[in-house]
């Protein structure tokens, strides 16, 4: 099969299980999507380890020829951060920038620590302990709450509104500092510890992801202005797309972050007084159902390749274990660094305790770990650490996301 038969199949794939959802199952959309694509997923693995009828070979073709990882870091990410921030409430993201940017980066880093910390006891007190290195390495990838995932499900629960502005305020930025913090520990995993020193971390950081804002703001302003100067709808949402498309490829020849460039670009494009002044009633029409379409729809992708997934990750009792084991350790990471940032900075983040329960829950884990995992190298470690990260997500997905909403009600 050539690459445009794999996307074909895909899209076939894709549209079908959303049907089937939506006539009969009637779940959120991208939960709907996972569950049928694990369905699927699990029939093809029965009849191709059991029946033997090696069925399960077509989705092989397209998970190996994809490439997840590729396919969502280099290509679906800047669409759907575009999206989705072009669509978010600016004014009042801007209103709780603090506590955002205080769990966006506190939050990340602290998440980081304790989920390393506390696998690290974990394995050595199983008998079968991991390098530090690595549960810091896991640690990073799975801190960061995931954009993509929070977007897709929040937006159709009723969670209060202020909530929701942190917690989809913090999923936008967290993932820069998630990213530098993994691409510093993958670094030290490849080069040894004598390529460490804070002040290269601090590099990195300033050049990937303050970098990455100013230049996002710069795309944003530099769109405005375009947009600003005439009155077309084509060539306007065009232009939108050169932002994303062309934007995104030189912060990655500039290197520094093109997902939180996106998010920068995408809420100044998108704020309302922008709109105002740079779009017509009708261009504002054709941007807002565009947008939509392709965040819906990059989104049911995503999710049908995350359920297709299953196909090639291998099974035992010790990995079935060390999943069970990291939603565990993933979820209490999580309480501590909310519950502990908010006890510190009371008046900042001003939350309280049912509140900070509903942020608790909402810290999904989605297709951006799962691809950071699977962008490690061959290592002895890599196989543990993508069906750990790929359990977590699924519960992340499937049970926080059908149930974020109850926990809302019980805590509001």
């Amino acid at each position: 099969m050539n690459t445009f038969e794999l996307l074909s199949l895909l899209i076939v794939f894709c549209a079908t299980l959303a049907y089937i959802n939506h006539r009969y199952i009637r779940l959120p959309n991208v939960i709907g999507l996972l569950v049928l694509s694990l369905g699927l997923s699990t029939i093809l693995w029965i009849s191709n380890h059991i029946l033997h009828l090696q069925l399960a070979e077509i989705l092989e073709n397209i998970i190996v020829k994809l490439d997840f990882s590729k396919v969502l870091l280099e290509i679906m990410l800047s669409f759907m951060l575009f999206a989705g921030s072009f669509h978010s409430d600016t004014d009042a993201i801007r209103k709780e920038a603090k506590s955002i940017g205080i769990m966006a980066i506190l939050g990340t880093v602290l998440t980081t620590l304790v989920v390393a910390g506390l696998l690290y006891l974990c394995s050595k007190a199983l008998g079968t302990p991991i390098d530090l290195i690595y549960c810091l390495l896991f640690g990073a990838l799975i801190a960061p709450t995931d954009p993509i995932a929070v977007l897709g499900i929040l937006n159709l629960t009723k969670v209060p509104e202020r909530i929701k502005t942190n917690i989809i305020g913090e999923s936008l930025f967290n993932d820069g500092v998630g990213i530098v913090i993994f691409l510093t520990i993958l670094e030290i995993v490849e080069k040894g510890t004598e390529s460490f020193t804070v002040s290269g971390m601090l590099l990195l950081f300033a050049q990937e992801a303050v970098g990455g804002i100013l230049f996002g703001a710069a795309l944003g302003y530099a769109a405005f202005r375009l947009l600003k100067s005439i009155d077309d709808y084509v060539t306007e949402v065009l232009i939108t797309l050169a932002v994303v498309m062309g934007g995104y490829m030189l912060a990655n020849l500039i290197h520094v972050s093109g997902p939180l460039a996106m998010v920068i670009a995408g809420l100044i494009t998108g704020s309302k007084s922008a709109r105002k002044k740079s779009m017509s009633h009708t261009t504002e029409l054709y941007m807002n159902h565009f947008w939509e379409l392709v965040d819906m729809g990059l989104n049911a992708v995503l999710f049908l390749l995350i359920g297709l997934r299953l196909v090639g990750l291998e099974f035992s009792p010790q990995l079935l274990l060390l999943g069970i084991l990291g939603i565990g350790i993933v979820l209490l990471a999580r309480f501590a660094s909310v519950k502990l940032l908010s006890t510190i900075f009371r008046k900042t983040i001003a939350t309280n305790s049912k509140e900070q329960n509903i942020v608790i829950w909402a810290g999904l884990k989605g297709g951006l770990s799962l691809a950071m995992a699977l962008s490690i190298p061959q290592l002895p470690i890599k196989e543990p650490i993508v069906f750990t990260t790929y359990a977590i997500v699924l519960f992340s997905i499937i049970v926080q996301g059908l149930t974020i909403e109850w926990v809302a009600k019980r805590n509001t």
